[in-house]
């Protein structure tokens, strides 16, 4: 994928003003790996399940998944896992990196991790 692990979850953050968020400070960067492209630094984390999402951004997550290899998807999960301030904000919300689906980083530094419910 173009942004590597990190996955496009479209509208999350101008379609869906009022799903439910808990806001955290922003973790501390991490070093880029070679070939990535230089991305913004976190500002903002946004958690969201993908049950409160409106459904058209329902839509291209889904399209996201279909796209994304099973080996994408588990980069994207070990990369918050090396986040103590992401593994906190998730378990604020009652969630873990094992439901992590898509995770969105905006130019402006705002991170939106979308996941999925198990079960």
């Amino acid at each position: 994928m173009k942004n590597g692990i990190i996955l496009a979850a479209a509208f999350a953050l101008s379609t869906a003003p009022a799903f439910a968020q808990a806001t955290q400070p922003a973790p501390e960067p991490q070093a880029q790996t070679q070939g990535q492209a230089q991305q913004p630094a976190v500002k903002t984390v946004s958690i969201i399940d993908i049950t409160e999402l409106p459904e058209k951004a329902r839509a291209q997550v889904a399209e996201i998944e279909e796209q994304r290899s099973e080996e994408e998807l588990m980069k994207l999960r070990e990369s918050i896992k090396t986040s103590p301030a992401l593994l906190q904000a998730l378990e604020q919300k009652g969630t873990s990196a094992a439901e992590v689906v898509a995770a969105r980083l905006s130019r402006d530094g705002n991170l939106t991790i979308v996941t999925r419910k198990e079960g």
